[in-house]
């Protein structure tokens, strides 16, 4: 039912450190200006900042707080005659990853104080614990979703 040829998704190298694919698309999305170096320096002192902290891998707190964060399910507008329903609809893999990224950046850069390597780490430690403020975000999706429960006919 899509309208457009959708673009070739773009073939994307795992980080040199962990070698991960994850790692390496989270900081893509860190990154702010084409400043690339800077992104991956930020990521990996939050990674050591959190294997500090917790005493664990800070690969795997990285990898569980993100499947914390993703969400299973989302609201998505779906006209009908006139009226605009919220649809609740399954989330994919990719979608979950991106709005886990996305989310938990949200929350590591709205927090206050130090720099941001801290905030990301004390952000990733949270979510790994489901507590902070992107696993709010998710909880309040999954509500919203919950709510609308009754429109889930309406598939698209």
């Amino acid at each position: 039912m899509s309208r457009r040829n959708k673009p070739e998704p773009r073939e994307i190298l795992p980080d040199a450190r962990f070698n991960s694919m994850q790692v390496q698309v989270f900081i893509n999305n860190v990154m702010k200006n084409g400043k690339k170096s800077v992104a991956t320096r930020l990521v990996y002192d939050a990674i050591d900042l959190v294997e500090d902290r917790s005493k664990r891998n800070g690969l795997e707190v990285f990898e569980q707080a993100l499947k914390n964060v993703g969400p299973q399910m989302e609201v998505k507008p779906r006209r009908v005659g006139g009226a605009t329903y919220q649809v609740p609809m399954e989330v994919s893999p990719d979608r979950r990853f991106t709005l886990a990224t996305r989310w938990i950046l949200s929350a590591a850069r709205s927090r206050s104080g130090k720099n941001f390597s801290e905030k990301l780490a004390a952000e990733f430690l949270d979510a790994a614990n489901n507590t902070g403020s992107a696993i709010r975000k998710r909880e309040e999706t999954h509500k919203m979703a919950e709510a609308n429960r009754a429109f889930s006919h309406y598939r698209l």
